[in-house]
């Protein structure tokens, strides 16, 4: 006899994409989503006080490890860490947007894959740094960008970053994604070596990172396309 399964605690993910989506408070939302998925469950509320309090506990150090970083970025960032990294980059004549991020993105793949994922990010090297330099690629070959185009250039470094930590962090044996795929196929009755998981996971990087290659390839050729036309409407317009 099959047991029913209690779907409704999902519900706690429906409060967290909706809460997100209008801008709510993040730790309102996280809360309010926690007591939805624990009510459904048909915890008490002393239950679900209890378990948030324990999970507190256990992750106390972890708000400090955050906030360090975060708060020694804030400090480079305040003596010009962004404005150094833009006008770094705009002394190299062949740099492009494109060029730059491709570099990263191999850089940011690699040492993902020996297990160094706390190298990038987004607080930590996207928003201080990859995206001053894009920006500042961006502004020596094409002039000041319109928001627009600028906004798609901090997404692109965003996207890049993201891209290189996924597919480069499934190529390490002891990342957690590889213990979860050998558990998955061990319990569908298909036993593989932990280590060839993390050995195929070799030529998915290799493509992911031609793929995007391509890509940032094609947003140079965009840009340059973009900021023609432009600089095209002006004139007329004048």
């Amino acid at each position: 006899m099959q047991s029913v399964v209690n779907l409704w605690p999902l519900l706690g993910v429906f409060v967290i994409v909706v809460g997100f989506v209008l801008r709510f408070n993040p730790l309102l939302v996280v809360t309010v989503a926690a007591m939805a998925a624990g009510l459904a469950a048909n915890f008490s509320l002393e239950q679900i006080f209890a378990s948030m309090g324990d999970g507190f506990l256990q992750a106390r150090a972890l708000q400090l490890i955050l906030l360090l970083p975060l708060a020694a970025i804030g400090l480079l960032e305040r003596h010009g860490l962004r404005l150094h990294a833009r006008n770094w980059i705009a002394g190299f004549e062949r740099a492009t947007v494109g060029r730059l991020l491709i570099v990263y993105l191999f850089v940011r793949e690699s040492t993902a894959a020996m297990g160094l994922t706390s190298l990038g990010g987004h607080p930590q090297m996207v928003r201080p740094l990859l995206a001053p330099m894009a920006e500042g690629a961006a502004n020596k070959r094409y002039g000041k960008l319109p928001d627009t185009l600028r906004y798609k250039v901090f997404a692109m470094c965003a996207a890049t970053d993201n891209i290189g930590l996924f597919f480069g962090e499934d190529i390490f044996v002891a990342f957690g994604a590889i213990a979860l795929m050998h558990t998955f196929l061990v319990g569908s009755g298909i036993d593989v070596e932990p280590l060839l998981i993390a050995l195929w996971g070799i030529p998915s990087a290799i493509c992911a990172f031609v793929v995007h290659a391509i890509r940032l390839h094609w947003f140079d050729l965009r840009l340059t396309r973009q900021m023609m036309l432009t600089a095209t409407a002006m004139e007329v317009s004048q």
